[in-house]
């Protein structure tokens, strides 16, 4: 579905941003996965190889908080492959702290990756995609930028900021020939959620209707559609991918 393309994944180093790297790979993308660090980078392109060792993927670690960073990284993509075709804003982080131990400084560090990093990682890209005539861009949203959380206030204001981006960018890139979508996740089998306890965890798949929580193949798939020519007409769209009905 994506035969020659060049994609860029940032957070693709585990969950949910390592699966869409392997599917984007299974489907003849050449990928380069962005992660915190070169040497989380460089694993997870090593087990990427170890597998298949034909498979065009490298890692990179640019500084997703600083613009310069950014575009230096992007350009030397651009440089080696020649075009850059979509764009995955998947790298973040959250917190659960309530609100009265809830430090600025937390606050901004979230709102940094959470939404800084995406708008600079599009502004770098973005230049690129016009020149060669077009290009997708995904954004990581999530269930909580409709719903809210009980704490940790900013990961769900940094999502919702997530969304208008979307929606606004769709709008300003559409005529330049670039789709702009976000995949809304819904409670996900990563590595944190698997260190919730079993108590915890059955209570919210008892409130699923599909009584499950997702998996991160889940998520790659809507990734991976909205990365295809079949969703060639479809841009501004936040879709949610969390085994409920909408409400």
């Amino acid at each position: 579905m994506l035969n020659g393309k060049v994609a860029i994944v940032t957070g693709g180093t585990r969950g949910i941003g390592y699966a869409i790297v392997e599917k984007y790979l299974e489907n003849h993308a050449a990928v380069i996965l962005c992660g915190s660090r070169q040497e989380t980078a460089d694993k997870a392109v090593a087990q990427l190889r170890a597998a298949h060792p034909d498979w065009p993927v490298e890692g990179i670690a640019p500084d997703l908080t600083d613009y310069a960073s950014v575009k230096a990284a992007f350009d030397g993509v651009r440089e080696r492959y020649g075009r850059i075709d979509i764009l995955v804003n998947n790298a973040g982080m959250s917190s659960a702290d309530p609100l009265s131990s809830y430090t600025p400084e937390l606050f901004r560090k979230i709102m940094s990756l959470n939404v800084d990093a995406v708008f600079y990682c599009i502004r770098a890209v973005s230049d690129i995609m016009i020149a060669q005539g077009g290009g997708c861009i995904i954004n990581t949203s999530s269930m909580v930028s409709r719903f809210g959380q009980p704490s940790g206030v900013a990961y769900p204001t940094s999502k919702a900021a997530v969304n208008g981006m979307t929606l606004s960018l769709a709008r300003e890139l559409g005529p330049k020939g670039i789709r702009v979508n976000a995949v809304a996740p819904g409670i996900t089998n990563t590595d944190m959620m698997q260190a919730v306890p079993k108590e915890v965890i059955t209570p919210l798949i008892n409130q699923i209707p599909l009584r499950r929580i997702g998996e991160p193949e889940d998520l790659a798939n809507a990734f991976l559609f909205l990365a295809s020519d079949a969703a060639s007409y479809i841009t501004g769209e936040i879709i949610h991918v969390n085994g409920q009905a909408r409400s």
